[in-house]
């Protein structure tokens, strides 16, 4: 499922090509009411004939801003993808709907499960997004006192926290599993029992890991593409996520393990990521503090 980093490199190399560009038509492909979260009809009245103002990003979703004040959402669940096409390209299978442009190119959304969602929010309507998102974690305004003080009110294991978007907005199961490897943090554990310390070493390893994301451009597992149809690079610099259980982990050797947390499966190493909160002598041996990285 794209995460944060890959709905944020979607956008930026989408929005240099749309910032300013005029909607209209909204096409139809296969079964558009499968991906769309109002009537297709309503939708394009709504859309039909405005301007994109910019491109923006709450978590997970897209956002494409209108100089009417309305906002289009585009949600890429398990396999969509938005990206930019040509006029006269033809149109690939699983093509949902697209939005043609005064210069006759097409933003295409074609999503192979169908798991996506591509809404409107109207003018004033913004608040209906954010009472349902947590903080972002790159945000300068989560300090680690502020996500200490969150984590202290959950007794749930950690890494079914980090997947709660309306706990933190954007993580999902790659980066859950990369930051948690990196701070040293076993997934399993309640998000109560972290101190300052380890919540502070959590939200830097999540920011690296993120912010390592965006720039080699997303991670592409299956389907994932940018707005310009190319895959990410990020895949090949993952330390512990997908890895298979018994392979050696890559700083102390020993087997990982699998176990599932929140139905989603979860990798990590039981010697750099025990179970009982780390001392602090014995803080400077995991991963994120060893200078080992994501890359």
């Amino acid at each position: 499922m794209p995460e944060l980093p890959e709905v944020e490199v979607v956008r930026r190399s989408l929005e240099p090509q749309l910032r300013g560009s005029r909607i209209i038509r909204v096409l139809a492909g296969q079964h558009p009411a499968d991906i769309l979260a109002l009537p297709l009809g309503e939708f394009a009245r709504e859309v039909e004939g405005q301007r994109i103002a910019q491109l923006g990003r709450r978590g997970k979703t897209l956002l494409i801003e209108l100089d009417s004040g309305a906002t289009v959402t585009v949600h890429l669940g398990m396999t969509g993808e938005l990206s930019l096409a040509q006029p006269g390209e033809p149109h690939p299978p699983h093509h949902h709907l697209s939005l043609v442009l005064d210069q006759g190119q097409e933003v295409r959304y074609r999503d192979i499960r169908r798991f996506g969602r591509i809404g409107l929010l109207r003018p004033g309507e913004r608040d209906r997004l954010e009472a349902r998102l947590g903080p972002e974690p790159l945000s300068p305004e989560l300090t680690p006192v502020l996500l200490h003080e969150r984590l202290a009110r959950h007794r749930r294991a950690i890494k079914a926290l980090l997947l709660e978007q309306s706990f933190l907005a954007g993580v999902g199961n790659i980066y859950a599993d990369e930051a948690l490897f990196r701070a040293g943090i076993n997934p399993l554990r309640p998000a109560s029992s972290l101190d300052l310390e380890e919540t502070r070493g959590l939200l830097h390893a999540l920011r690296e890991v993120l912010a390592a994301a965006i720039t080699r451009r997303g991670t592409t597992i299956r389907n994932y593409r940018d707005g310009l149809g190319q895959p990410g690079e990020n895949q090949t610099r993952l330390q512990i996520y997908g890895r298979p259980p018994g392979s050696p982990c890559p700083v102390c050797g020993a087997p990982v393990e699998r176990v599932v947390v929140a139905q989603r499966g979860t990798t990590f190493c039981p010697r750099c990521q025990p179970f009982l909160p780390a001392t602090a002598a014995s803080r400077s041996s995991t991963p994120g503090s060893s200078g080992s990285s994501t890359g």
